[in-house]
């Protein structure tokens, strides 16, 4: 009998995770007597949010859970990539974690993940967001702008194990990147 792909997805276990790591979309200074966990997105942030999750779209990457900071700017703009997306914003969940925390406590956030997800999204801040990516993903990235998404698959099949385990980058965009 051939080798069926389409079989195997069906029966064969899944030993690998993907982890989409997004940094929260530009925020609004205007109102400079917000306390930092309530600022909003600006214009641009907005904007841009939709069109990151269109692209995730049309890259087949729309993620199971989607893990978000509970600053006013980090869940808008998780509820405007989902929009993109075309997703429920049922995958939202807050986390209190992902705000005002260093690499390794985003590390114990992640390692925190239910086995059960295969996608995962989490939407976090810098600079922790960037040293975090340099530290999973075998490239070095100077710095994840605003609504930039850094995929990487990690070779394993438990969160747990992120911090042990290869990963590998699948892709690095960002709202002014022009192609895909």
């Amino acid at each position: 009998m051939p080798w069926n792909y389409e079989f195997c997805i069906l029966i064969c276990p899944v030993f690998m995770k993907q982890l989409l790591l997004c940094r929260h979309a530009k925020s609004s200074w205007k109102q400079n007597d917000l306390a930092d966990i309530d600022r909003p997105l600006n214009r641009r942030g907005k904007r841009d949010a939709p069109v990151m999750g269109k692209r995730l779209l049309v890259r087949g990457m729309t993620p199971d859970l989607i893990l978000a900071s509970p600053a006013k700017r980090a869940r808008k703009t998780a509820a405007r990539l989902c929009r993109g997306m075309a997703v429920s914003k049922d995958l939202i969940r807050l986390d209190n974690a992902v705000y005002d925390t260093d690499v390794s406590g985003l590390l114990n956030v992640i390692a925190g993940i239910s086995n059960a997800y295969t996608r995962v999204m989490l939407i976090g801040h810098n600079s922790e967001l960037t040293s975090l990516v340099n530290q999973l993903v075998p490239v070095e990235i100077y710095n994840v702008p605003t609504c930039g998404i850094v995929a990487c698959r990690i070779n394993g099949d438990r969160w747990q194990d992120v911090q042990n385990l290869q990963t590998e980058l699948l892709f690095f965009d960002y709202p002014k990147k022009t192609e895909l």
